[in-house]
C-alpha cells in the first residue's frame, strides 16, 4: 500500500480497557463530561507534533454525516478537539491552532467501520467527503482530529479530500489506537505491535486524567500498513 498523505498520526493510548469504556460513554451514552477528560489525553498526544508541526494550523475534526450527527445530537470528534485546544492554549500559547470544524463534510452514510476488513474500510470511506470551502484550506496546514485510529482508512481518505482542495499538509492526531487482527479491530497491545513508532523507541509514559489507567504515547510515521 501507498504511504498515507498526512504527514505523522499520533495517538495518546490503546484502544482498550477504561480508554474504551470512556470513549463509548462519550459518544453512546453521551457523558459528554467525558470529553473533558479525554481532551486533555488528546492534547497530551497533539503536544507531541508542537516542535516538528508547523506553527499554525486548522483543527478540522472528522465529521459525522447529517443523519448521524442528528440521532447521536453531537460530533465527538469536535467534542475531543474542542476540549484539546482549551489545554493546548495554556501549555502552548504560541502554537497558532484555529478550530475548523464546518471545513470538512461527510457527503453520504458510511457503514460502521467496525467489523469491516482493511479493504472494505477504504472502499467504505472512499469520495465520502468533500469541502465545503476549498478557499479556506488553500494553502494551509491541517491537523485532522478523530477518536480512533485503526487501519487510517478514514485518516487517509480525509487527507486526500483536504489535499486535493489545496491544503499544504495534513497531520493527524487521534486519542487511541486500535489494531486490526483476524479482519477485526482490536486493541493495541505495545509488545507485539511492529507497525509504531515509539518517541526515543521507548514507550513514554504520561500522568493521565481523572482514573482512567495510564498509557504510553506513541505515533506512527508513514507507515505502509495505515
Amino acid at each position: 500500500m501507498a504511504p498515507p498523505p498526512f504527514e505523522r498520526a499520533v495517538s495518546y493510548g490503546p484502544y482498550d480497557g477504561r480508554m474504551r469504556a470512556t470513549i463509548h460513554a462519550l459518544k453512546y451514552d453521551r457523558l459528554h463530561g467525558a470529553a473533558k477528560r479525554l481532551g486533555r489525553m488528546l492534547a497530551a498526544a497533539i503536544a507531541q507534533l508542537a516542535d516538528e508541526a508547523p506553527g499554525e494550523m486548522l483543527v478540522v475534526p472528522v465529521p459525522l454525516h447529517r443523519t448521524k450527527h442528528a440521532e447521536r445530537g453531537f460530533n465527538q470528534a469536535r467534542s475531543l478537539a474542542v476540549s484539546a485546544l482549551s489545554g493546548l492554549k495554556k501549555s502552548h500559547p504560541e502554537w497558532r491552532l484555529r478550530l475548523a470544524s464546518t471545513t470538512l463534510m461527510r457527503l453520504r452514510a458510511t457503514e460502521n467501520q467496525a467489523g469491516l476488513t482493511p479493504r472494505q474500510r477504504r472502499l467504505n470511506v472512499r469520495r465520502a467527503f468533500s469541502v465545503s470551502e476549498p478557499a479556506a484550506v488553500a494553502g494551509k496546514h491541517v491537523l485532522l482530529i478523530d477518536d480512533i485510529f485503526t487501519t487510517g482508512a478514514t485518516a487517509r481518505a480525509a487527507a486526500k479530500t483536504l489535499l486535493d482542495a489545496g491544503a499544504k499538509s495534513v497531520w493527524v492526531a487521534t486519542l487511541a489506537r486500535a489494531r486490526m487482527r483476524d479482519g477485526r479491530a482490536n486493541s493495541v497491545r505495545f509488545d507485539d505491535e511492529t507497525h509504531l513508532s515509539r518517541k526515543n523507541n521507548d514507550p513514554e509514559t504520561v500522568e493521565h486524567p481523572g482514573d482512567l489507567q495510564e498509557a504510553s504515547i506513541f505515533s506512527s510515521h508513514d507507515q505502509s500498513s495505515f
